[in-house]
């Protein structure tokens, strides 16, 4: 599926602008040898020695109640006893972010009957923080990859990434795990399938000669793959048994049941709503982090302590929505004060058939050249103008003109358009039936009027 969020030995990662925080690695457990750690974390003497054998009674007692094979081995045991002496403080901030996210997980995984010991996943996956990111582009609190969450039912535009939205991208790993399970018949290989992709592990099992454990197939796997199954045990190990080896949260975060929705009818800023609900810009990210630009779009939800949903429905709309951009000032052209552009028309006959210049045709269209292209309106007035007639299929639309620039003329008996065009100065058949219409038209009835531009071409 995605690189592994725990790629490098240390892997810094800042979420906000807070502190960086370091994350061990699963990878290093690829090779046999454990690798020293030049930083260690707080001490903690246990009050009876862990023993192999006691590690191993305990890991019977986690196996006797999940569905998954919690193995004792010397992978498992190497794994644990390396984060107890490296990442103990690590643990205990994990713990403390638990305290918010593990409720959504469970309501989730119970919903879609899956084993709640899946929410260690995204422990292995983020470190529980949600807008964490991989080398790769692995996203959010389950690492999703772009397209992986688009086919998963989460959404990512320019303003919103819900691979971060710990309700919406927790429905989406569960469906997938789903799949997955469903697709192996085994958690280990499901979980395995989620780290390196249903094809890899597909892969490995024909390698192994069609074996289907994972701990017979785990050396054709990636080498973080060959991390990845054990990292979730460890975690699975020390949440359980955390009280045993003197682990406690820090750092509690304000829960999840503390907090609540309400949906947003315009477009709003993150500054607008801390400043109006006197609200820690950085408590309105924690709690909404999908929303990439700090702006919720149009008809979104918002995350809120409870407290303050009641204080923002208070607050008059007009005075949360984000703060608008200045708009360009220019006129929409519409069929009343446009000209449409046909083939063989050029700036000059369009400036001399609405009586303007081609400059002002210029400035009104934002044009920088000469250059037009058949069918595109042009303005061809400074003025706001919108015919309050709905037009029917027969009714030909006329822009309004600036009358002093024309003269009527009535079409007497045997006048025909040649005869008309001789009666004025510099005035061309053609001109005749551009400025009165007239192009589907050789006869001109006695008594019309027809306009005349009496500007010199």
């Amino acid at each position: 599926m995605k690189e592994l969020f725990f790629s490098l030995v240390l892997f810094s990662v800042t979420v906000g602008g807070a502190q960086s925080i370091e994350i061990p690695s699963s990878e290093m457990f690829a090779s046999a040898d454990i690798p020293s750690l030049a930083t260690s974390s707080s001490t903690y003497e246990p009050s009876e020695k862990f023993t192999s054998t006691l590690l191993a009674e305990r890991l019977a007692t986690l196996n006797d109640n999940t569905p998954f094979n919690v193995p004792y081995n010397a992978t498992v045991e190497r794994f644990i006893r390396l984060y107890l002496k490296t990442k103990r403080d690590f643990y205990s901030d994990l713990m403390g972010r638990s305290k918010r996210y593990f409720p959504i997980f469970e309501e989730h995984l119970d919903k879609h009957n899956l084993p709640l010991e899946l929410k260690y996943l995204s422990v292995v996956e983020s470190a529980l923080l949600p807008t964490s990111k991989s080398r790769v582009g692995a996203s959010g609190l389950w690492q999703f990859m772009y397209h992986t969450a688009l086919e998963n039912g989460l959404k990512i535009n320019s303003y919103i990434d819900e691979r971060a939205d710990p309700i919406k991208s927790t429905e989406a790993a569960c469906n997938y795990l789903s799949y997955l399970h469903k697709r192996f018949g085994d958690w280990e290989l499901a979980l395995a399938a989620y780290n390196a992709g249903p094809g890899n592990v597909s892969k490995a099992i024909r390698r192994a000669g069609g074996q289907r454990n994972y701990w017979n197939i785990r050396q054709y796997l990636p080498a973080e793959t060959r991390g990845y199954v054990p990292a979730f045990y460890t975690s699975l190990y020390l949440f359980s048994y955390a009280d045993e080896h003197g682990i406690y949260p820090t750092s509690i975060p304000r829960k999840f049941r503390e907090t609540d929705t309400i949906q947003v009818h315009e477009k709003t800023s993150f500054a607008s709503i801390s400043e109006k609900l006197a609200i820690r810009l950085e408590d309105l990210i924690e709690l909404n982090p999908q929303y990439k630009l700090h702006t919720i779009p149009k008809n979104y939800v918002l995350t809120l302590p409870k407290n303050k949903i009641e204080a923002y429905l208070d607050i008059p709309s007009d005075q949360l929505f984000a703060k608008s951009v200045e708009k360009a000032t220019y006129i929409r052209p519409n069929e009343y004060n446009s000209h449409l552009v046909k083939a063989g028309d050029n700036l000059r006959k369009i400036a001399a058939k609405y009586a303007i210049t081609i400059e002002q045709l210029k400035k009104w269209n934002g044009l920088q050249t000469d250059y037009l292209i058949e069918d595109q309106r042009l303005v061809i007035t400074d003025q706001e103008i919108a015919n309050p007639i709905k037009p029917t299929a027969n009714m030909v639309i006329k822009p309004q003109l600036p009358k002093v620039a024309y003269t009527s003329y009535t079409v007497q008996e045997g006048d025909s358009l040649f005869l008309i065009s001789k009666k004025f100065n510099n005035v061309t058949v053609n001109d005749l039936r551009e400025w009165n219409n007239l192009w589907d038209s050789s006869y001109v009835k006695p008594g019309t009027t027809l306009q005349i531009l009496t500007k010199n071409k």
